[in-house]
């Protein structure tokens, strides 16, 4: 993060409040991941606790999450004398102050206490209820925790923005007066930005103090797994899909097996792919399988950008060693880039970004590599006649792509006047769908969306005009379309859209690292993830 040490702070030097713990405080020795599990019964809470111990022996306990959190005590006890390998956070966080808990002040403290009786080497209090409690109050709950040895967490939640950095410094303040072990500070990420905020806060006070740092929200991703390189005590993940206690959070076997959380250090190069919308982007899963693979020490998030100047923002000051650029961003990247290969010139699009030693922004173009290189590995492509149904961003790609390979390309697109113009600028040939049945080509490549799962729209061409010795559908989603179905059913070669997105994403991979891309592992894993997710 070398832009962060670079941006001066209001606070340049932690406050003296900010200190670490002395002595006399006690010492708890925690993991990087606490998986944070809540349950709506005191049987189901513990079961889910032991299942996560899978992932991390380190928890959180979210007893708010119960009707009646006391219940559970005595079956948490049991829990954790059988394991005395688990480090646990016990959490009651108050209705008023974004927990479930419905009880009073007093009820929350009793219930810590006897979690931390019960063996949680920690418990988190919210700041709000240490602010509220009388300083006789807090003093006693203060002494009763150090004499058994559990640490004391002070927490502030802010679920409707992140402040600044040294409004988050000043929040931290407010805090360390409590004499905590651990600060945490979390924020709700509005922009991809307000990451930036809360890794400077972390940065700025890990030196000196315990910090835990995250923004909630899908923006937030970046400071849950990069917290820890900015020097995060730990960060927090769910113990599953479905049953998160926060917005925003992950499950644990997906911070550690899809973005490689336990491997990340300050060598990490991290690389993003952006777009809008991006939760469900195949990318992170090829590429960390493509990194691993070859040993790369690098892993690659997905980005929610809010505008092209927050994506650019994060770009540059965390920084990123190169971006996958998705739909909105493809055409409004292109502004910025210091400079672009022919491609990417002659297509009006860039869908790769790599950052320079100088720290400038170069552009590439790697969907015509995912068009090119399946045909060109099934066909002589100098002088092929290929028909290129569409006329959208990815027909773009392929017309460019295979016209630059000399093949003789044929547009056609249900708005024909749209075919007509990229022909045109493609030099390139145009046909009405009218037309198709009385030609023949060597390969059909359809870059509609007709055919993707979710959208309702007759095939792209008809059964009698598929007059060609293969058929390639850039459509993955389902990995058999029904146009892939069709050709099949004729006797004709097919190309999945999965080797597209595939071959796109090996050329990213070249451009990135240098080296080359382990295609037949990416392939693998997308297929895999496109038969998971089918289920």
């Amino acid at each position: 993060m070398r832009q962060l040490e670079e941006m001066p702070l209001t606070v340049s030097s932690p406050p003296e409040s900010i200190a670490p713990q002395p002595p006399s405080g006690p010492r708890v020795r925690v993991g990087k991941l606490c998986v944070a599990v809540q349950g709506s019964t005191p049987r189901e809470l513990i079961a889910r606790a032991e299942s996560a111990l899978n992932d991390s022996t380190f928890i959180e306990l979210r007893l708010d999450s119960l009707p009646k959190p006391a219940a559970v005590l005595a079956d948490l006890k049991a829990f954790l004398s059988r394991r005395r390998d688990v480090a646990a956070i016990a959490t009651c966080r108050r209705k008023a102050f974004g927990g479930q808990f419905v009880g009073s002040l007093n009820s929350e403290l009793e219930i810590l206490l006897k979690a931390a009786e019960a063996g949680c080497q920690i418990v988190d209090l919210e700041v709000e209820s240490a602010e509220q409690a009388t300083r006789p109050q807090l003093a006693r709950f203060r002494a009763a925790l150090r004499a058994g040895g559990t640490a004391l967490l002070v927490s502030s939640h802010d679920f409707s923005r992140t402040r600044r950095p040294d409004g988050l410094l000043e929040t931290a303040r407010q805090i360390a007066a409590f004499e905590p072990e651990f600060v945490k500070v979390v924020g709700t990420a509005r922009s991809l930005a307000d990451n930036l905020s809360i890794l400077r806060m972390v940065e700025e006070l890990s030196p000196s103090a315990q910090v835990v740092g995250i923004a909630m929200g899908e923006e937030g991703l970046l400071s849950r797994i990069l917290s820890l390189r900015a020097g995060a005590a730990f960060t927090f993940a769910a113990a599953g899909e479905g049953i998160e206690t926060a917005p925003g959070q992950v499950s644990a076997h997906t911070l550690l097996d899809l973005y490689r959380l336990d491997q990340i250090d300050k060598a990490t190069r991290i690389y993003g792919v952006a777009g809008n919308p991006i939760a469900h982007s195949l990318s992170p899963r090829m590429h960390t399988t493509a990194f691993r693979r070859e040993n790369v020490n690098a892993v690659l998030l997905p980005l929610r950008p809010r505008s092209i100047d927050d994506l650019l923002t994060v770009i540059r000051e965390l920084p990123l060693e190169g971006v996958a650029v998705t739909m909105p961003f493809k055409q409004e990247v292109l502004p910025y880039l210091a400079n672009q290969d022919a491609l990417t010139a002659r297509i009006g699009a860039c869908n790769t970004l790599r950052t320079g030693a100088d720290g400038k922004l170069y552009g590439f173009n790697t969907d015509v590599a995912g068009v090119v290189r399946p045909l060109e590995r099934r066909m002589r492509l100098a002088g092929a006649r290929i028909l290129v149904l569409g006329a959208g961003g990815a027909a773009r790609a392929a017309v460019f792509g295979l016209v630059e390979q000399g093949a003789e390309v044929f547009v056609a697109n249900r708005t024909h006047e749209k075919a007509v113009a990229l022909a045109r600028k493609a030099k390139a040939h145009v046909l009405k769908h009218a037309a198709l049945a009385k030609n023949r080509f060597d390969a059909i490549v359809n870059t509609t969306p007709c055919g993707m799962t979710g959208v309702k729209q007759p095939l792209p061409i008809e059964a009698d005009a598929l007059n060609a010795a293969l058929v390639f559908d850039t459509v993955y989603t389902p990995l058999e379309t029904p146009l892939l179905k069709l050709a099949k059913a004729r006797g004709l070669a097919v190309i999945s859209g999965v080797e597209m997105f595939v071959q796109q994403g090996a050329r990213q991979f070249e451009i990135w690292t240098g080296k080359p891309a382990p295609e037949s592992e990416m392939q693998r894993v997308v297929e895999l993830e496109l038969r998971r997710r089918a289920q």
